[in-house]
């Protein structure tokens, strides 16, 4: 079994038990939603001495906790599960990394992003515009689509701007997304 050298962030105990069954690795478990500056303070020490991946879930609150600590803590990584594959099985729960597969959350961990401090402003607000991605009625499952292939969650039109910029996203990367999605919307 992989041994990852980061710790991994988490919502809770079931993330931790999930990804214990895909690798070897230390999780820091935010309980929820909340994240107070003592959680903070703990998980400076922990990207000081051994680096952060922030793995949380995909929904509002798992994206709350991953914007706070990205701004509080620079350089951490980030690993992102696709919305369907956090989908529980029983008809209770709700969305998480702790109804992933061992092979998606491996998958996740070996596609990390990297935030920088000071990114390249490589793409703007025209450029979603002009790949569809703001301005039409299809334009939130274009966005869910582009962040899936491109493994960075999903955002409105601003926060996908940003993390375009943020995760330093490739202009060939991104243009081959939009002609992958072109291309399903062709065949529907």
């Amino acid at each position: 079994m992989i041994r990852i050298k980061e710790v991994i962030v988490v919502e809770g105990k079931d993330d931790t038990k999930q990804i214990l069954k895909a690798v070897d690795a230390d999780t820091y478990e935010t309980n929820g939603s909340a994240i107070s500056a003592a959680d903070i303070e703990k998980l400076k020490k922990l990207q000081d001495s051994r680096g952060l991946i922030v793995f949380t879930d995909p929904d509002f609150n798992g994206e709350r906790i991953r914007k706070i600590i990205s701004e509080a803590i620079p350089g951490v990584k980030h690993a992102f599960i696709k919305r369907k594959d956090g989908v529980p099985t029983e008809a209770h729960g709700s969305l998480g990394v702790e109804h992933a597969t061992p092979a998606v959350i491996k998958a996740s961990l070996e596609h990390l992003y990297t935030q920088t401090t000071n990114p390249q402003q490589l793409f703007n607000h025209l450029d979603l515009q002009e790949a569809g991605l703001t301005g039409q009625p299809d334009s939130r499952k274009r966005r869910e689509k582009l962040g899936q292939l491109l493994g960075i969650g999903y955002g409105n039109g601003k926060q996908l701007v940003h993390r375009l910029n943020m995760f330093q996203i490739d202009r060939s990367a991104f243009e081959q997304a939009i002609q992958q999605i072109d291309q399903e919307e062709d065949h529907e």
